[in-house]
Order: C-alpha cells, then sequence, then structure tokens
C-alpha cells in the first residue's frame, strides 16, 4: 500500500486515466485538479474550472480520454483534451436539484447522472447538433440518487438513494445501440423501465457495484449493512449486519470477492458465493505495531494542564485520517483486482494492493 497526500482539504471524488499516470481529484470545491506521476511525486498539470459549485462526481472514460464532472451546480460537463488543453462541452441535463455522482458507461458512449431531483439523466452525444442531451428515469424514484453502477452488457444501470431503495433500469436509448439481449435481470428492456427494487435497505444506500458478470449486484447502506442481489437465483437478496460505522464505497474485485470502506477509515473485504453465504473476511489495513510506553509523571500532569484530564492521546491506527469517500480499480478489472485506490477526507488517496 502507499499513502499519497494533496494537501489539507478533504478530498470528495476522484479517477483515473486509461495508464493509471494521471489522476483527477476534486478537493471538496469547484475546480477538478488532474495530477501527473512524476517519480514518487504528483505534480498539478491542469485545473478544470467551469462549475460554479461544488463538485459532487468525476469520471474518466478510458479509451475516448473523456472526463465528465457533475456539481452541485446542477450542471455537468464532459472535457475533451485538445492542443494540451481540457476543453469543456455542456451537457444539457435538465436538472433542477444538485448533481449527485456521474458514470461512463462500459462502451462510453453515453453516461449516467444522479441527482437531488429525484431522477436519473441518461446522457448521450447526439451527431447533428453537436451536443450532450439527456433522457430521464423518474418512474419510483423518491429520493436523491446517491450512486450508480452499470452492467457490463451497456444497457442496465444500478442506482442506490436516499429513499432506503436499491434499484436497477433499464438506460438503453433506441438512438444510439442495437436491441439488447436478455439478461439474468429481465428480457423487456424499454428505456426506464424497472428491474429490481429492494425496497427496505435500512438506510441510504451509499454505492453499488454490479459483479464482473453483471448477475450480481452489491450495495452498501448507512445502517453498517452489505447486501447482494442475485438474480440468475431469483434475485433473492442475502444482507449481513455489521458492527462497523456506515461503509460509503463498495467494489467488487474478483467473481466472489467485495471490498467495502466508509466511516472506519479502512477498507474491510467480504466474501459471496451464492444466496445465504455473504460473510465478512477480513480487515484489510494492517497497523504496524508502535510501542507505547506507560505515561510518565511529566506527561501526565502536562495532559492534566492542557486537557484537564490524565488519559494519554491516543492516535488512529489506520493510514487513513478520515472517513474513506471512494474506492476505485486502478490495476486490473473487476473479475481481477490487483490494485484498487481509497480516497479519504482527510486529503489522502492511498493505492492498496489484493492478494487473491
Amino acid at each position: 500500500m502507499s499513502l499519497h497526500s494533496f494537501g489539507l482539504e478533504p478530498l470528495s471524488c476522484h479517477a483515473w486515466n486509461k495508464d493509471r499516470t494521471q489522476i483527477a481529484v476534486s478537493p471538496n470545491n469547484n475546480v477538478v485538479i488532474i495530477y501527473e506521476k512524476k517519480g514518487k511525486d504528483w505534480t498539478k498539470i491542469h485545473e478544470l474550472a467551469e462549475h460554479s459549485g461544488r463538485i459532487t462526481g468525476i469520471d474518466w472514460a478510458p479509451e475516448s480520454n473523456r472526463i465528465v464532472s457533475c456539481a452541485s451546480d446542477r450542471n455537468a460537463y464532459v472535457w475533451t483534451l485538445k492542443d494540451g488543453a481540457w476543453k469543456p462541452t455542456l451537457v444539457l441535463v435538465r436538472i433542477n436539484r444538485a448533481a449527485t455522482c456521474v458514470k461512463w458507461s462500459p462502451l462510453e458512449n453515453k453516461f449516467a447522472l444522479g441527482s437531488g431531483a429525484r431522477l436519473i439523466s441518461v446522457c448521450y452525444f447526439e451527431k447533428e447538433n453537436d451536443w450532450w442531451l439527456s433522457k430521464h428515469i423518474k418512474k419510483s424514484v423518491y429520493s436523491t440518487v446517491l450512486s450508480l453502477d452499470w452492467h457490463p452488457n451497456n444497457i442496465l444501470l444500478a442506482a442506490g438513494s436516499a429513499d432506503f431503495h436499491c434499484r436497477v433500469f433499464s438506460a438503453y436509448i433506441k438512438d444510439i445501440e442495437d436491441k439488447p439481449g436478455p439478461t439474468a435481470w429481465g428480457a423487456k428492456m424499454p428505456f426506464g423501465e424497472m428491474l429490481l427494487e429492494h425496497k427496505d435497505c435500512g438506510g441510504w444506500v451509499h454505492d453499488v457495484s454490479f459483479s464482473p458478470s453483471g448477475d450480481q449486484l452489491a450495495w452498501v447502506a448507512h445502517n453498517s449493512g452489505v447486501s447482494v442481489a442475485n438474480a440468475a437465483q431469483g434475485k433473492e437478496v442475502t444482507h449481513l449486519t455489521t458492527d462497523h460505522l456506515p461503509l460509503l464505497s463498495i467494489l467488487y474485485v474478483s467473481p466472489t470477492e467485495i471490498v467495502a470502506a466508509g466511516h472506519d477509515c479502512c477498507p474491510y473485504q467480504y466474501s459471496y458465493k451464492g444466496p445465504g453465504t455473504l460473510e465478512f473476511v477480513k480487515k484489510l489495513d494492517i497497523p504496524k505495531q508502535t510501542s507505547k510506553g506507560g505515561l510518565s509523571a511529566m506527561q501526565h500532569f502536562r495532559n492534566l494542564d492542557k486537557k484537564a484530564t490524565d488519559e494519554a492521546e491516543t492516535e488512529m491506527e489506520t493510514l487513513h485520517k478520515n472517513s474513506i469517500t471512494e474506492l476505485r480499480v486502478v490495476t486490473g478489472d473487476k473479475t481481477k483486482v490487483v490494485k484498487y485506490s481509497s480516497l479519504g477526507l482527510d486529503g489522502a488517496m492511498v493505492i492498496w494492493e489484493f492478494k487473491h
């Protein structure tokens, strides 16, 4: 594992370019900063400043090398690199509340955007007018959409929201793609069709992740639970309640292994091999052993003087010193992730190795 610090500001979201030499992060404000890896250090090379509100989502398409960003100013921009500078194109997302998250589809011909307007905008490029248009999935979403993930078939879209629901929709746009074949989630897929609705997730659904095959969907909610729905087994949902603080991000790292992280400041590994078999495996942040001696009399009185207590200061043993907000794949893909990165409110980014 390696720890990289980008200052003291909390980091809200990040995305990697294709060869992982550059990273786009937002330090909790209205700017996207792109850093390049030079030796062991990260050097700032670009600043994308077009938004007027706090940036809530960034995604970087590996093949087309386009960045999409969304923010609380209710806008989204698609950035293209031309002559060494990033140029923004405004997207007609048509929302009246803050955007919350954004994800490119696997084929990069469209992206999905969640918002506080209780809808999902599926945006695609219209060549005739040279702009990005959006279609809305409104049906049955009763609150802010907090997280999105695409199925590997480029059609289905999972969404977790603040109405305690986890859903799977069809995001098939007939203007730009061929008619999809049937999947384990369902066969009829007109735009906006709901193929799964799990009602009582026990809290806000902070993050969702499809398995490599797309037959399972895992999510984490604010009740500290981890859940997996299995489409191949009649959409049966297996739920595991943990004794950790709520998890904010979840990622499939192999067909059976899942990594999740959140307010506990460290990633945890879970295993799912079929309905009823979801279990906690281990904590992935192993703290270094520190030698702590007894409290000296001098220290005892100093603590009394400074803090009106004689207790010794306890230091966090995890690498991150504040909540982890986002996990991303660095090396490999969901079938076998070798390295993944975590981003924290402490202004740090950690790259972890996953041992299969």
